[in-house]
């Protein structure tokens, strides 16, 4: 392992650490005013591509390609990432006329890449090209280049590409943004690209998923005594019940603070019908209302659970905050 430079103290490093991120800051800032037309016309090309958006660059904008092939793909544009040394030998087969290509290079120059120039101008497969120099080679090929130069990187030795491929990371941000407007890609799309995680959960449940049916929703009759109202709440271990007419319409609530403010009142459990002491105009959500949104009404009322509703108001259903924190909404 090699050792650090002698007398090379905490504050150098900071220094050092603080100067490249000034320069990548510095190499962000010359792209602000190159996103023009451009751009734009970049962007009207993959918007009307009919096939897929194949994003290709090699070593270090290789691996920036691939981040931004995996951006375009998950917020509403088709795309992947084609190796361009792999390309020459038989994955530019990957890539047909409905394609877009999307090729980055820093020097504009790169062997591996300009290889599949060719192949793609044969097909008539348009090229966004992202480089460095409007005169290099692969900029003068492409369809639509949008110039990507840093005034230098954040390297000590000017050598390693640092702010170059940060300005090539943002601009193509920028691409997938641009489409993702132009698109209208909503939160739900967004979504279906990520089931897995705790972004779809949030986005794609709804209540009909997470909510109780059936005997384990808590419901009394009007007339019911206020004792037996709390036995139906222990039973269905919801901290609530609802109060319904003989339709089974809503037409109120029980909860522990309600149970509070009776106590207070010394109120006699046995005697007193809990309509007289329940919460009307009780807080009630629909069956394809999303879970993430009847969790934003619990926190905006402060109660801790919901009855869930048909168009007629009828009791189809009921849920608290422990069913929405088991189904990963919280």
């Amino acid at each position: 392992m090699q050792a650090m430079r002698p007398g090379f103290t905490d504050e150098q490093l900071i220094e050092a650490a603080r100067r490249a991120i000034s320069v990548e800051i510095d190499g962000l800032r010359a792209q602000l005013p190159r996103i023009g037309d451009a751009f734009a016309q970049a962007c009207r090309v993959c918007f009307g591509c009919r096939g897929r958006v194949v994003v290709t660059g090699m070593g270090k904008s290789g691996h920036v390609a691939g981040k931004i092939a995996a951006t375009l793909a998950s917020t509403g544009t088709p795309a992947f990432f084609v190796h361009p040394a792999e390309a020459s030998h038989g994955d530019v087969g990957m890539i047909i006329r409905d394609d877009v290509l999307l090729a980055l290079s820093n020097s504009g120059e790169t062997d591996e890449v300009l290889t599949i120039v060719p192949v793609i101008k044969r097909l008539g497969v348009p090229l966004v090209a992202m480089t460095g120099s409007a005169r290099s080679t692969l900029a003068r090929a492409a369809t639509v280049h949008l110039e990507i130069g840093v005034p230098a990187e954040a390297c000590p030795l000017n050598l390693a590409p640092t702010a170059s491929t940060t300005a090539a990371l943002a601009v193509g941000d920028a691409l997938a943004v641009a489409l993702l407007k132009a698109r209208g890609f909503t939160e739900e799309d967004f979504a279906r690209s990520h089931p897995a995680g705790n972004l779809g959960r949030r986005l794609l449940l709804r209540v009909a998923d997470v909510m109780r049916t059936g005997a384990d929703v808590p419901r009394v009759a009007p007339e019911t005594s206020l004792a037996d109202g709390l036995l139906e709440i222990s039973r269905k271990g919801l901290g609530m019940t609802a109060i319904v007419d003989p339709a089974d319409r809503a037409i109120g609530v029980f909860t522990d603070g309600d149970l509070r403010r009776a106590i207070d009142r010394a109120v006699d459990l046995r005697a007193t019908p809990i309509a007289t002491v329940m919460t009307q105009n009780a807080k009630t959500v629909r069956s394809d209302t999303l879970a993430a949104e009847a969790l934003l009404s619990m926190e905006r009322h402060r109660i801790t659970a919901l009855l869930v509703v048909d168009p007629e108001d009828r009791v189809v259903g009921a849920l608290n905050v422990h069913d929405l924190m088991r189904a990963g909404v919280v």
